[in-house]
């Protein structure tokens, strides 16, 4: 059950001593949360979008890089017509509504995915965006949307044969290099809200090492002290990437 909690801010929580660099979110249980009161499950999709602000605010304020959103999957096209239409149209008054405030607070925008089922004006939009935050450099912001990690894999391992590369060069760094977040450490934390214990084709390849946590948290209802949790316990794991502890 998601119980509403007051807001917390700062001045109420400890800043972490050790925050992930790239924390990405399986942004999960937004049609539960409208269920569970009532509404259409698009209404928690909107729901969930209106908690993209404070939760990019918060992020940025402890000290995190970059955020990596899980959006809409490769999969998701398979959910009724009616949620997926307003799943699309919600990106899209995303992009018209919050890139001039996220222009002016330094976000660098990025979309992970395949956008050519989107529409050409959608394409576009994004194209704008992308470009209008290029040189921003306080927080960077992933978006994935019609993403699907093996997917990725397989563009990028078609990209790597149509550039001709010998398969005696192809290694771990260049398929990194080919990958929708080349340029961009892999994830250190990511965070599952909505209880399941999967990661449902998300950062498969990038996510080899990174801690993860989940909450029952639903989305919309994920707020600074649900992160700050979150932090708290990443904070706690040692990190050893298949390694041992030195004695």
């Amino acid at each position: 059950m998601n119980v509403h909690k007051a807001p917390v801010t700062n001045d109420q929580l400890a800043m972490p001593e050790r925050v992930p660099y790239h924390l990405a979110i399986i942004m999960d249980g937004n049609g539960r949360w409208a269920k569970a009161r009532g509404l259409p499950r698009v209404m928690g999709h909107r729901a969930g979008v209106e908690n993209l602000r404070p939760v990019l605010r918060a992020s940025s304020e402890f000290g995190i890089q970059i955020l990596t959103l899980y959006a809409f999957s490769t999969e998701n096209w398979g959910r009724p017509e009616p949620e997926v239409h307003g799943i699309v149209n919600i990106l899209e008054t995303v992009i018209d509504r919050e890139m001039v405030h996220l222009h002016a607070n330094g976000v660098q925008l990025r979309l992970l995915g395949d956008t050519n089922r989107l529409t050409p004006e959608l394409q576009r939009k994004v194209r704008e965006a992308i470009d209008l935050t290029r040189n921003n450099d306080k927080l960077t912001l992933n978006i994935a949307f019609n993403y699907g990690g093996r997917a990725e894999i397989v563009w990028a391992m078609r990209r790597i044969v149509a550039d001709g590369i010998p398969a005696e060069q192809i290694d771990e760094t260049l398929i990194s290099h080919y990958l929708y977040t080349a340029g961009q450490p892999d994830p250190d934390l990511i965070v599952r809200t909505g209880g399941d214990l999967r990661v449902s084709n998300f950062l498969i390849w990038q996510g080899a090492y990174a801690e993860y946590y989940s909450t029952p948290t639903f989305w919309p209802a994920f707020d600074r002290r649900e992160l700050w949790d979150a932090l708290q316990h990443y904070q706690g794991r040692e990190r050893r990437f298949g390694l041992v502890t030195p004695p």
